[in-house]
């Protein structure tokens, strides 16, 4: 018994060992044109969260995993009745506001009615007084009116703005409860097809819970890695190809568009030449819109493929997928 473990522990050793040199050989095999590299990687699609603006629970949900939605289109609904009834009391109050200035404007035409009399009462006891047919207690008097109704006629005014400013304030309040409503149908944000679905109908969610994960595919993209060696020489903009396995068009254009700083799947901190040397950076090769648009849509999430960059800009492009590389080294 202990002889077939040991036997069966030796075969998947070798077995282990030889997918290693394999790899290795794969991935640090001679290139044979200079200054062009590429790497194996898997077309992906930029991830888009859809998710709630607002707490509340879902009613429904309105797209499947694997649908192609439109931008604008509802993908689900929230319980919008405690949002109604919000928007329901803001509409009242702004209601009573626009009431209340109606009554202030009425109140102000009056007060200013009355001032006008007051004034026209205090000239004519003016007029009186220099003919000496009124004492000068009652233009004292009708002084002391004409004062008071002015006061009476400012008052009415600023009680007109004060409401004038609450009108607004409760249409503002209407605006954004009617948000509130609005935004309880959550709808795609843009073109594309659902990945996945986060949660249920029924499901209560905080603000910012996710219901969806979109993906765009108007951002499609290749990750791929290459040693430090290659990558210092990568620039963000570069021109780049991919060579895509299900597909007969050739090489298909792209860009790079990212260069990670650090390296990947290596100890954190390396301090010999030839740990160095086994660094791998990821790169993203981004196709180019043109080339998306002349393939038809034909790129999907998960095509496999090889990702072509140069470190000389003289280096050919592969012409067709048989003119495919070794990997870099």
């Amino acid at each position: 018994m202990a002889r077939r473990i040991l036997i069966a522990a030796g075969v998947a050793g070798l077995v282990i060992i030889a997918g290693a040199i394999g790899w290795l050989w794969v991935a640090h095999a001679d290139q044979s044109v200079p200054g062009l590299y590429h790497s194996n990687g898997r077309l992906e699609l930029t991830r888009i969260d859809v998710a709630v603006k607002y707490p509340g629970r879902v009613g429904a949900l309105d797209a499947q995993e694997g649908d192609m939605v439109v931008r604008g289109q509802v993908l689900a609904r929230e319980d919008d009745e405690e949002a109604r009834a919000q928007l329901a009391a803001a509409m009242a109050r702004q209601g009573q506001a626009e009431a209340a200035t109606g009554r202030a404007l009425a109140e102000l035409a009056a007060r200013t009615r009355a001032a006008l009399l007051a004034g026209d009462e205090l000239a004519h006891a003016r007029t009186m007084r220099r003919q000496m047919l009124v004492s000068d207690m009652e233009v004292t008097q009708r002084q002391t009116a004409f004062d008071v109704a002015e006061r009476a006629r400012d008052g009415a005014a600023q009680a007109v703005q004060e409401a004038g400013r609450a009108v607004d304030a409760a249409a503002a309040m209407v605006a954004q409860a009617r948000v509130v409503v609005e935004d309880m149908v959550i709808h795609a944000p843009v073109a594309g097809q659902i990945e996945y679905r986060v949660v249920e109908a029924g499901s209560v969610l905080p603000a910012g819970g996710r219901l969806y994960a979109l993906l765009d595919p108007v951002d499609p993209y290749l990750t791929v890695f290459f040693p430090a060696r290659v990558a210092r020489q990568l620039r963000v903009g570069d021109e780049a190809r991919i060579v895509f396995d299900d597909l007969e068009t050739g090489p298909v254009a792209a860009r790079i568009s990212y260069v990670s700083p650090e390296a990947q799947f290596t100890p954190k901190y390396v301090e010999t030449a030839t740990e160095r040397e086994q660094l791998v950076y990821r790169v993203r090769l981004r196709v180019e819109r043109a080339a998306q648009k002349a393939l038809g849509g034909v790129l999907k999430a998960g095509m496999t493929g090889e990702g072509y960059v140069r470190t000389e800009v003289t280096a050919p492009w592969p012409a067709s997928p048989a003119g495919a590389h070794r990997a870099a080294p």
